[in-house]
């Protein structure tokens, strides 16, 4: 608190410059009354109000106040002691005293505060000189963690006096437990390293100088480390031990480099020795300095100071390859897979393949190449082979009376006979995206791109048609066929595709068929003409029927009245008379007409009732009992009802030529109809002669593609095949 009296009474201050006073010490009592007049009061208050206070420089001014006081003391006491003293005079050597007060009193305090600041100048300066220190020693103990460097110290009794953090972690020890002892330390040297360590450093320690060694130490959890140690000794002049301070380096990863840089050099030896490659160097020069045993399969002594083109078959035959690697080696720059022949060993051609790369010393300038050579004779060798191979196979392909291509596994187009390429007219490049340009006939691609797509999938052989594009813009009819050719393990390797040219065939079918169409309708027609007096008599009854019914109808008009209710009835079965008559020729029409089929959906018991019908008078005239089991519910069948109608109408006139030339009964004819997951079955079975007597005649079985095919209104498609019937009396037909 500050002495200034700022804020305080008179008597208040007066009162505490007083207190001063007596606190100053002063013997005389008449000095502290001196200075507790007004102006002694003013010359203390003055010292004090030129500090800041009390507190911080009391003993600066006590002394001040006290040497000037103690310089006065005796003049003033002469003064007192003289009878004449004058007043006056006192306050005058009061004054003097107050002046040499505050002079002393600023002289000390500026000493001070010139101290103050030196002393907090120090203590920065000292606090710098901590924070430098501290940071050095983070850094050395961070140098020390990266470089698996630790410190240990230890006096002349072998006490450790001080351990390095990064110590503590190579040694495995827990700082929390206090500086290690020296036994400690050595208990965990490797036992075997024991001795060698011991008499190296005493022998260091004879011989006065530093001890550097390697050794072993052997971690609680049997972890093995390497360290690199370095102790340096400190002797007294009586030449004893004082001070031993050791760095340990943990080289324990550069000891597993080691071990595993030397297996992989003896294993790579080891390959050198039993591979057929070799190694090589040159000098500036190209001529060979170093070669490995087994280079050329000679003593390479003998081509040690030569050049590789010194000892070339084909120097002369392939001058442009050499002239290339001559180019490559003068720009210094590396080189691959060089294939040259030269001779071998033996004396015979020798095929090798040399590899090399520039060498430069450490001031950039050339030193010649290094690399491997290799034997290549068998791959060459093989190589030509497999060209002689794909030559013969290529004449081979283009001997093939076909179209022949050979695709990758995935489909892809590799190659293909010269009759392919000469077809379509275009380069192979252009065949192998058949997929979209106009190889194929636009109808025909969807088909064939979904069929291919599967057979790669599946990895089956494929058969199918298609019209593919000639040069001259001329779509043929094509048999392709594809058969994968797997190797060892099952794997596809490639595909063989040959196409086949069926355009003259595919004519040749259409007129064949149009042939046989038209020999059906000379057959038909002949059965027409055979059935004629039947038909004529089949149609001659509803006519007859219609006239006798148009008869009775005038009848009924003449009477008087009319009965016109029987005349309707009679003009009703005549219209139903004439309709017979009309269906029947229509039938009997569309039987001998030349059409083409017209296939639609029909029911096919109704259709075999109408071949009845039409065999009606074949079947009196011979005899003949006829029979039908048409089953029930027969899904409406798809085909053409007049070809199933010949057939069966075929059958039933065979069977009853045959039966009519029996004369033994009984002549019974039996038609069937029945349903199964494969389709309708139509059968016809008669008696007549033969090896099956009574048995199964025919059949027509109604199936497409062995399959049941039906519609979405349940009809089922019906292309009709049929079988002979055994024995001799096959008839006419089929």
């Amino acid at each position: 608190m500050p002495f200034d009296g700022v804020g305080l009474g008179l008597d208040e201050r007066i009162g505490k410059i007083d207190k001063v006073i007596d606190l100053l010490g002063t013997p005389d009592r008449w000095c502290k009354g001196t200075l507790k007049t007004h102006d002694g009061r003013r010359c203390i208050r003055g010292a004090i109000m030129a500090v800041d206070g009390v507190g911080t420089l009391q003993p600066a001014v006590l002394r001040a106040i006290n040497e000037v006081t103690g310089r006065h003391y005796r003049r003033i006491e002469s003064f007192n002691d003289h009878p004449d003293t004058d007043h006056g005079q006192v306050v005058e050597v009061l004054a003097r005293a107050r002046d040499d007060l505050e002079v002393r009193v600023a002289e000390r305090t500026d000493a001070l505060r010139r101290a103050n600041e030196e002393l907090r100048l120090e203590i920065a300066e000292r606090t710098r000189a901590e924070e430098k220190l501290r940071q050095s020693e983070a850094y050395l103990a961070e140098a020390q963690r990266l470089s698996h460097t630790g410190t240990w110290v230890s006096d002349g009794t072998l006490t450790t006096v001080y351990n390095s953090e990064e110590n503590y972690r190579i040694w495995g020890v827990d700082p929390l437990q206090g500086l290690p002892s020296r036994d400690a330390m050595w208990q965990r040297i490797h036992p075997d390293d024991r001795g060698r360590v011991w008499e190296g450093v005493q022998e260091a320690v004879r011989q006065k100088r530093d001890y550097a060694g390697e050794f072993r130490i052997v971690l609680p959890d049997g972890t093995i480390k390497y360290l690199d140690v370095t102790a340096h000794h400190r002797f007294s002049a009586r030449g004893e031990v004082v001070e031993i301070l050791r760095t340990n380096v943990d080289v324990t990863e550069g000891k597993r480099a080691e071990r595993a840089l030397r297996e992989s050099e003896e294993k790579f030896r080891d390959y050198a020795e039993t591979a057929s490659d070799w190694f090589w160097e040159t000098g500036p020069d190209y001529k060979f300095t170093l070669l490995s045993e087994n280079a050329f399969g000679s003593d390479p002594a003998d081509r040690i100071g030569t050049a590789c083109w010194d000892h070339a078959l084909d120097l002369e035959t392939e001058p442009e390859k050499w002239r290339v690697v001559q180019a490559t080696l003068d720009s210094h720059k590396p080189f691959r897979d060089f294939i040259y022949c030269t001779t071998g060993g033996n004396g015979s051609p020798m095929y090798v393949r040399a590899s090399g790369k520039p060498v430069f010393d450490a001031n950039g300038e050339f030193r010649g190449y290094r690399g491997t050579g290799t034997d290549v004779t068998a791959l060459m060798r093989a190589q030509e082979a497999l060209r002689e191979s794909e030559r013969s196979s290529r004449s081979a392909i283009d001997g093939i009376a076909g179209l022949v291509s050979v695709l990758a596994p995935n489909g892809e187009l590799e190659t293909a006979n010269r009759q392919l390429l000469e077809y379509f007219g275009r380069s192979l490049e252009w065949i192998k995206n058949w997929g979209t340009n106009d190889a194929v006939h636009p109808e025909d691609l969807p088909r064939i791109a979904e069929l291919f797509k599967r057979a790669m999938a599946d990895g089956i052989p494929f058969q199918h048609e298609l019209r593919m594009r000639r040069f001259d813009g001329e779509y043929r009819w094509f048999d392709n066929r594809g058969v994968p050719i797997r190797d060892d393990s099952g794997r596809i390797a490639r595909w063989y595709i040959l196409l086949t040219d069926i355009e003259d065939r595919t004519r040749a079918l259409a007129q064949l068929e149009q042939m046989q169409s038209d020999f059906a309708h000379m057959n038909r027609v002949s059965m027409m003409g055979e059935l004629a007096a039947s038909l004529s008599h089949e149609i001659t009854q509803p006519i007859a029927s219609a006239r006798n019914n148009a008869r009775a109808a005038q009848n009924f008009l003449d009477m008087q009245p009319p009965d016109l209710g029987e005349v309707r009835e009679a003009l009703s079965c005549v219209v139903g008379d004439t309709d017979r008559a009309g269906d029947m020729i229509d039938r009997i029409r569309d039987h001998m007409k030349n059409a083409p089929p017209r296939k639609g959906q029909f029911d096919l018991n109704e259709a075999i009732n109408e071949v009845i019908v039409l065999g009606r008078s074949a079947i009196i005239k011979n005899g003949v009992w006829v029979q039908t089991r048409l089953s029930e519910g027969l899904f409406p069948v798809h085909g053409d009802r007049v070809q199933l109608q010949q057939v069966v109408l075929n059958l039933l006139l065979n069977a009853v030529e045959a039966m009519g030339s029996v004369e033994a009964k009984p002549r019974d004819l039996l038609i069937s109809t029945e349903q199964d997951h494969r389709g309708v079955l139509v059968a016809v079975r008669d008696s007549g002669p033969g090896p099956r007597s009574v048995a199964s005649r025919a059949r027509v079985r109604c199936i497409l593609h062995h399959e049941v095919q039906r519609h979405g209104d349940g009809a089922v498609d019906l292309p009709v095949y049929h079988r002979r019937p055994w024995g001799p009396a096959v008839g006419r037909g089929e």
